[in-house]
């Protein structure tokens, strides 16, 4: 690690942590050459698998474009902010869990109405009704009905 004063690459590690729910290790150093203190912070690396788009072109995943669609779903509800964030690490978790290089759009939206469904019912069903593509108010109906019914068999 250079050091950001005297880019010196000789420096020692002083204290080390985990931090961001053990997602990240904060290290504190010390430059040998300057004895200038400064903080990094340690991250895994870790490749997203690509999606595959409904016309076939395949595009990186894009976490704020996931972020952007929950948050447009989820607009006047009453959700924190950090259970929006939880429901976004759940299914970049499904991600990589799932081991493929290439993953369906589909997948991924039923991964996002998962997670939807258990945070709102009302941002569901206004993400159910763009990525399902409803035409009509019946469609809106068929997706309530089976809601219900779902909601019904888990309290059952």
């Amino acid at each position: 690690m250079h050091c950001p004063f005297c880019n010196a690459e000789d420096t020692k590690v002083i204290d080390s942590r985990l931090v961001n729910d053990g997602n990240q290790v904060r290290r504190r150093r010390e430059c040998l050459a300057c004895s200038e203190r400064y903080t990094t912070y340690e991250t895994a690396e870790l490749l997203m698998p690509k999606i595959i788009k409904r016309s076939g072109r395949r595009k990186p995943f894009d976490e704020d474009k996931l972020r952007a669609g929950l948050q447009l779903s989820l607009e006047k509800r009453p959700v924190a902010v950090d259970d929006l964030e939880t429901a976004i690490d759940h299914v970049k978790q499904k991600l990589r869990a799932c081991g493929e290089r290439e993953v369906e759009s589909s997948q991924l939206g039923e991964w996002v109405m998962d997670e939807l469904r258990a945070l709102d019912q009302v941002a569901y069903v206004r993400f159910a009704s763009v990525y399902r593509r409803f035409e009509d108010v019946s469609d809106f109906h068929n997706e309530l009905t089976r809601l219900q019914q779902s909601k019904e068999a888990t309290t059952s």
